[in-house]
C-alpha cells in the first residue's frame, strides 16, 4: 500500500530537500515559507513545524538549503528578484523560530539561479541573472550569514574579452562540485538558457587561488552544440575516480561528460562526451545524483522521473521510470 510521505500546501512551487537533517522546505506563490520535520524518528512521514511569510505580494519561485555547516538556514528566491536567506534562531528560551538574516535587493536583473558552495572554511554563493551576469558572494564570517561580500562578476564564457549585446536569460542552472574540500579550488558548472548562444554550453569555473579570480577551465559541449540552450546541470558527487561526471541536459537530452582532473599547459582541463540519454519526451527541468555519484534521476515538464545508470562496461541506460500515483 502506498503512503504519502507528505502533504503540500496548494500554491506550492518550488521544494527543497536536507539531506544531513532529514528537513523539507518548500515555498508558495502566496510568498510563504514552510519547513516539514519528521518528528518520530521511527517514522518515515513529516509534518509542517514552521510557516514563515516571507513577502506579501511576490511568490517564492526557488529555495536552497545553506549547506548544514553554517546552520539552519534557507535562501528564497523571489518572484520579483529579490533573494533573502531565513534562519533558524534560538531566542531567550523562546521555540526555535525562522528569521529573516539577509536580504539581496535585485536590480534591473532578474534572478534565476542561485547555489551555494565552497570548501568547509569558506562558504561561497553563486547567482545567475537574467541579463547573462554571474555574480560570486563569499561570506565573510562563517558564524554571521548576514555579512557577505561582492568577490566576482563574470559572464558565462569561454573568451573574457567577448562583448555581448542586450541578453535576455530564461533560466540557468549551477551545479557545484560537491567534493569542494581544502585540497581543492572550489568550482562549479553553469549553463544559460538565452538568446546568446556564447553564454549557453554548460562552463566549468575554478577560482584561481594565486590570482584570486575565476577562470573557465573547461566548456561542455560538442562543436554543433555549443550554441544550444541548457536547461540543467548536476555534477556528481566523486568517491574515487580518477575524473569527474558532469551531467547536462539540452533539447538533445541529457549529456554525460567525464571531466579531467589535471589542467594542460592553458589551464583547461579535458572533457570527453560518454552518453547521451533520450527518452524524455519535452524538457529536461532538474537533475539530481545520488550520494555514490552512480544513479543520476531527472524529470522535467512531462511529469516523470527517470533514474538512469551506468553498467561495468559504462554504458549507461535507464534504470527505471516513476510516474505520480494521482
Amino acid at each position: 500500500m502506498e503512503k504519502s510521505l507528505v502533504t503540500l500546501d496548494k500554491g506550492t512551487t518550488c521544494s527543497s530537500w536536507n539531506y544531513s537533517g532529514q528537513r523539507l522546505a518548500t515555498g508558495s506563490i502566496h510568498g510563504t515559507l514552510t519547513i516539514f520535520d519528521s518528528r518520530d524518528p521511527s517514522s518515515s512521514a513529516f509534518s509542517c513545524t514552521s510557516k514563515s511569510k516571507v513577502d506579501d505580494s511576490a511568490g517564492i519561485v526557488k529555495v536552497v538549503w545553506v549547506p548544514p555547516a553554517y546552520g539552519h538556514a534557507v535562501a528564497c528566491v523571489l518572484a520579483d528578484g529579490t533573494l533573502s536567506l531565513w534562519e533558524e534562531i534560538v531566542e531567550d528560551a523562546q521555540p526555535l523560530q525562522w528569521k529573516l538574516c539577509k536580504s539581496f535587493k535585485s536590480d534591473a536583473a532578474q534572478l534565476l539561479d542561485i547555489q551555494f558552495g565552497g570548501s568547509s572554511s569558506s562558504l561561497k554563493m553563486v547567482a545567475a541573472y537574467s541579463d547573462g551576469n554571474v555574480k560570486v558572494y563569499e561570506l565573510l564570517d562563517p558564524l554571521e550569514l548576514k555579512n557577505w561580500q561582492l568577490q566576482a562578476e563574470i559572464q558565462n564564457v569561454i573568451d573574457s574579452v567577448s562583448t555581448l549585446g542586450k541578453t535576455v536569460c530564461l533560466s540557468a542552472s549551477i551545479s557545484w562540485n560537491p567534493q569542494g574540500g581544502e585540497s581543492q579550488e572550489s568550482s562549479f558548472v553553469l549553463g544559460f538558457n538565452s538568446d546568446t548562444p556564447q553564454l549557453n554550453s554548460s562552463k566549468v569555473w575554478e577560482f584561481d587561488q594565486a590570482h584570486q579570480r575565476w577562470l573557465p577551465v573547461a566548456e561542455l559541449a560538442s562543436p554543433d552544440d555549443k550554441g544550444d540552450r541548457v536547461y540543467a546541470v548536476a555534477w556528481a558527487p566523486n568517491i574515487g575516480r580518477p575524473y569527474e561526471v558532469i551531467a547536462v541536459a539540452t533539447h538533445k537530452g541529457i549529456s554525460i561528460w567525464h571531466l579531467g582532473l589535471n589542467p594542460n599547459s592553458d589551464g583547461r582541463l579535458s572533457i570527453e562526451k560518454v552518453a547521451q540519454l533520450s527518452g524524455h519526451k519535452g524538457e529536461v527541468w532538474q537533475m539530481e545524483w545520488d550520494m555514490s555519484g552512480m544513479t543520476l534521476a531527472s524529470t522535467g515538464n512531462e511529469g516523470l522521473v527517470r533514474l538512469w545508470q551506468s553498467n561495468l562496461n559504462g554504458i549507461w541506460h535507464e534504470e527505471a521510470t516513476l510516474e505520480p500515483t494521482s
